[in-house]
């Protein structure tokens, strides 16, 4: 499926927050997703992957998340100095500001004229994923796909302790987790820490395990697997379609 790309602004608190949004183009109402990259925003990588999902039907949604700190359109290298600016923005924004975040684009998909509004998912990758999760709290979310989500175990998100962990009990949707084996920011502890939070929550999900490195479906990096990636894309395309048949 063909798509269309564009950018938008949304005002959130007293920041202007840059939203990438691609698009099918055939006429017709989809199912909205709220993406959600990683520490680097929104360069080539992520920008595929936004553009691969939304050839699938998808009206796609993807903020720049550290909008608040970094200049509308800004990408950070993926290198080390680009990782320590990264990871630097992250510990600089308040939990409660990506939160706001999460509200505002799924407030906009719901009043775009392409997006069915009770059909509403997240997808996102590294912090982005951890995201995920957390906007699964919202009731409109009815599909959350978290791709070696960081931080949910330890409370490692921004400012301060986040209570993503405390608070699975509140997702009312599906969630689809992917992980790498090799991953060592999500080691085994935590992947077991998390996976056994949502099943005494009682939260359909599934969990495909991949013998992968971090950002293993980031196509520009030296961990990158084609095979795990292409493998974890028909789980995510199959997930998304059962939710949103």
């Amino acid at each position: 499926m063909q798509i269309t790309k564009r950018n938008v602004e949304l005002r959130v608190d007293d920041s202007l927050m840059r939203v990438y949004v691609a698009s099918p183009k055939p006429a017709g109402t989809y199912p909205g997703i709220l993406f959600y990259s990683d520490i680097y925003q929104l360069g080539s990588p992520m920008i595929r992957l936004v553009n691969y999902l939304a050839g699938f039907g998808y009206v796609v949604a993807a903020p720049e998340i550290f909008h608040r700190i970094e200049p509308i359109g800004a990408v950070i290298e993926p290198d080390d100095l680009g990782r320590m600016r990264g990871n630097d923005d992250a510990r600089r924004t308040a939990i409660a500001e990506y939160d706001a975040d999460c509200r505002a684009v799924i407030d906009f998909l719901k009043a775009d004229a392409a997006v069915n509004p009770d059909k509403i998912g997240t997808l996102g990758f590294c912090i982005g994923g951890h995201l995920s999760f957390r906007a699964a709290f919202q009731p409109e979310i009815k599909a959350a796909v978290c791709c070696y989500p960081t931080g949910i175990s330890s409370g490692k998100l921004g400012q301060g302790i986040a209570d993503t962990i405390q608070r699975v009990s509140e997702i009312t949707g599906e969630l689809l987790l992917i992980l790498g084996t090799l991953d060592p920011h999500i080691p085994e502890s935590d992947r077991h820490t998390l996976i056994k939070a949502i099943t005494e929550a009682n939260i359909p999900h599934q969990v495909f395990l991949y013998e992968a490195e971090h950002t293993f479906m980031r196509d520009d990096g030296y961990r990158y697997d084609a095979v795990a990636a292409t493998s974890a894309w028909s789980e995510i395309i199959t997930f998304l379609a059962k939710i949103f048949p």
